[in-house]
């Protein structure tokens, strides 16, 4: 299983669940989402076991027209 996190910045941060976040994203404040992911896509899962995080910039959503 893993733990998905985002900050204000709007980046993902996807680590094992338990895992302590790494030094380099520990200064940005990061909000854990409530639930665990138990399937993520073959790059996410080879980059959690070679590198122990994934990150990534979260799209922006689009506006919608009224």
């Amino acid at each position: 299983m893993f733990d998905v996190y985002r900050n204000g910045k709007r980046d993902l941060l996807v680590l094992n669940t338990g895992a302590a976040i790494p030094a380099a994203y520990a200064s940005n404040k990061w909000r854990k989402s409530r639930k665990r992911i138990a399937r993520v896509s073959d790059e996410i899962r080879s980059k959690v076991q070679t590198q122990g995080y994934y990150v990534r910039p979260l799209p922006i959503a689009k506006k919608r027209p009224i």
